[in-house]
């Protein structure tokens, strides 16, 4: 038998090697890394998945195409889960499931297996992007079958065996970490009463107490959505992101502490980290507000709501996923521009934006009267706008109604 490992070199895949081969009569295990920019947590990793009994190992780099194809779609929807979560872990997981398809499909693989506990939200965005690309691949999920029941016991089964232990019991936190985010989870964070101690936690950047005293100020260029430029210098999409993880971080932006609602119907408690996107973010939704109509952006809330809904739940391979995409690029024809920010202590402040399809008139918001706007027009506008209030009202007046 053949089976295709996501694999991340962690604490969770590292088991999952000599497991599979004990339980699958010694199974090959091609173990698969999709890099969605892990930073270092890749190096040394060909080393750690042959030393666990895997006969090779793919590390596959996407981080360009997570940000074009997964991460700017997202931005332009503005998808923000529970008003909190800028969906970090959530968008890379379509992606994951993708690879590992193409690399099942190329090494003639029986099997898909990941190493996603049974009570958390991946294995079902992981197994619904497999069913949805290749659903004649068998799926193995340990977490739902075996027999360890903690991270604890994890580092027992890898200690007993003799096999090299990736990580310290007292730092094994649940983390997970792309070009847009990082999360953590587990530890002193599973009880909400406990205030994380974000001095030994934070990875991207610093809490805003330590934010320097002075703001920041960044301008960023967008064409139909999507940024293109930070303080009038082009970058690539990774440059992008690499930047402004760095800017975000060193100003305390984007740390959210939430106790979410799972798919599964458990809640649970998760510290993240989006200095970048958060940015990405405000300057986006404040181009936006020059640039789409009044119609169009309420439409684009209710779109909004459900794409993050489908996001979270793992239903990017869908086609109502695809027609939301489809909606969202359309109404970002005109969302060109730039927008310019002020970062300080944690705290983004619009700072200016401006747009050649600005639908902003200075004429018409001006409290001075101009040819485009007459004030004695807003009383007729009022009385039928009003209309079925005054008419309700003069019905309750005739019935004697309080």
């Amino acid at each position: 038998m053949k089976i295709v490992l996501a694999y991340s070199g962690g604490l969770d895949t590292s088991v999952i090697i000599p497991w599979l081969k004990e339980n699958y009569d010694n199974a090959e295990i091609i173990a698969v890394c999709v890099d969605v920019g892990q930073g270092k947590e890749t190096d040394g990793m060909e080393e750690k998945a042959i030393a666990m009994g895997a006969s090779k190992i793919y590390i596959e780099d996407v981080r360009e195409e997570f940000i074009v194809d997964y991460v700017y779609p997202m931005v332009k929807a503005h998808a923000v889960y529970e008003d909190k979560y800028l969906l970090g872990t959530s968008i890379a997981r379509p992606l994951i499931g993708k690879k590992l398809v193409q690399i099942a499909l190329q090494e003639g693989a029986d099997a898909i297996c990941h190493g996603c506990t049974g009570k958390g939200n991946d294995q079902i965005r992981f197994e619904l992007a497999i069913k949805a690309l290749a659903p004649h691949l068998k799926i193995i999920a340990p977490w739902r079958t075996w027999d360890i029941s903690s991270r604890e016991e994890e580092i027992e089964f890898l200690q007993k065996r003799g096999l090299p232990v990736p990580m310290k019991k007292e730092e094994s936190y649940s983390r997970d970490r792309n070009l847009w985010h990082i999360s953590h989870e587990g530890l002193d964070l599973e009880n909400p009463e406990n205030e994380p101690n974000f001095k030994s936690l934070l990875k991207l950047g610093v809490s805003p107490e330590e934010a320097p005293d002075e703001a920041t100020y960044v301008e960023i260029e967008f064409e139909k959505g999507i940024p293109v430029a930070i303080d009038g210098k082009k970058l690539s999409p990774i440059e992008i992101m690499d930047k402004l993880n760095e800017l975000g971080g060193k100003n305390g932006i984007g740390i959210a502490d939430l106790v979410e609602n799972r798919v599964v119907g458990m809640k649970s408690r998760g510290v993240y980290e989006t200095p970048g996107g958060t940015i990405l973010y405000a300057a986006h939704r404040d181009l936006e507000y020059l640039c789409l109509d009044r119609q169009t952006t309420s439409f684009k809330e209710i779109v909004r709501n459900k794409y993050t809904e489908l996001l979270y739940s793992g239903e990017w391979f869908t086609p109502l996923m695809e027609a939301l995409n489809a909606f969202v690029d359309s109404t970002q024809e005109t969302v060109t521009g730039k927008a310019r920010l002020k970062l300080y202590k944690g705290n983004i402040i619009s700072a200016g934006v401006s747009s050649d399809y600005s639908l902003y008139s200075s004429e018409l918001a001006s409290f001075t009267t101009g040819e485009l706007y007459s004030h004695r027009d807003a009383e007729g506008f009022i009385n039928l706008f009003g209309l079925p209030s005054k008419v309700r009202a003069m019905m309750k007046q005739q019935r004697g109604d309080k």
